[in-house]
């Protein structure tokens, strides 16, 4: 029989992509990781690390292993979930997370509902971009997150995390009270090429997004300011100090001198639900979904 601790610290080492970044993660000396893994590797009589240059690797062998190791860890989450139900009501700690807007507009309401309607249930909400998302799900510190993808990477591991579509979030632009754009209600990108532009600061996700609307309109921004939160963002717009793309969940205050267009490129970003396999049947984590999928179409409309 195997030890299923060491094979979580191969998968460590798969997810965060060298021995010293999983040792750290798992609260591990680098030299206790490679340990872990080469007694795993003599129990099944593999070499599962290999040297690369100064550093070691996981080896083909070890790539090979790795797929059943995740089916493994998916198959024993699901049998832990099984020993603690008692009952198909959902009940205890709901670790959710997600990117600030999706805090805001999504997971601090359905946490309140869900709180209301199962005493028994505990949401624990954590803010975190996408990528630390991934890493609070691997580690088991997360049930459920909400992330923003990236229009310009592939989906994370599809074996180790179970990603699926929760809304299109279009993008509007926002433009000051008075603009001569403010008077309409649909407008084109490039006729807005020539504005000084306030665009999310790197590393934000929403600035891939901005970017790759405008060079589909056929321009660049001309970006005067850079802000990552959106509440600064409509500040320098409210101020005359440029134009800017908003996702339809950031809220705009009614009382912000500032008018919100429809972009006839109906720019969009994807927002999924993330979990790791089987998860979607516990029933805390199903209750959250559901209420996430009874909020969206209201927040869409608004």
């Amino acid at each position: 029989m195997i030890d299923l601790r060491r094979l979580h610290v191969l998968r460590a080492v798969d997810h965060y992509g060298t021995v010293r970044a999983a040792a750290e993660a798992l609260h591990f000396t680098p030299s206790a990781a490679s340990q872990q893994i080469r007694q795993l590797g003599r129990e099944l009589g593999v070499a599962l690390l290999e040297p690369h240059g100064r550093r070691v690797r996981l080896t083909p062998a070890a790539q090979r292993l790795l797929a059943h190791a995740d089916e493994i860890q998916a198959r024993w989450e699901v049998a832990e979930r099984d020993l603690r139900a008692d009952d198909d009501q959902p009940a205890g700690l709901l670790r959710l997370a997600g990117f600030p807007g999706a805090v805001s507009a999504l997971l601090a309401p359905a946490a309140a509902a869900l709180a209301a309607r199962h005493p028994r249930l505990t949401p624990r909400i954590r803010e975190a971009e996408a990528g630390d998302c991934f890493d609070l799900l691997f580690d088991g510190d997360a049930d459920l997150a909400v992330v923003e993808a990236k229009p310009d990477e592939p989906p994370r591991d599809r074996a180790r995390f179970d990603q699926r579509p929760l809304l299109d979030d279009p993008f509007d632009l926002l433009v000051p009270a008075g603009h001569r754009l403010a008077a309409r209600e649909r407008v084109e990108l490039a006729e807005a090429a020539d504005e000084p532009w306030i665009v999310p600061g790197a590393p934000c996700t929403c600035r891939t997004h901005v970017l790759s609307a405008c060079g589909a309109a056929g321009f660049t921004p001309p970006v005067a300011h850079d802000a990552v939160n959106w509440e600064a963002t409509i500040a320098l717009v409210a101020h005359g100090l440029g134009v800017a793309l908003v996702p339809r969940l950031a809220r705009v205050p009614e009382t912000a001198p500032v008018v919100r267009l429809t972009c006839a490129e109906e720019p969009r970003r994807k927002i999924l639900t993330v979990t790791r396999p089987g998860a979607r049947g516990d029933a805390a984590v199903a209750a959250a979904l559901a209420e996430l999928e009874r909020l969206t179409p209201a927040l869409l409309t608004q």
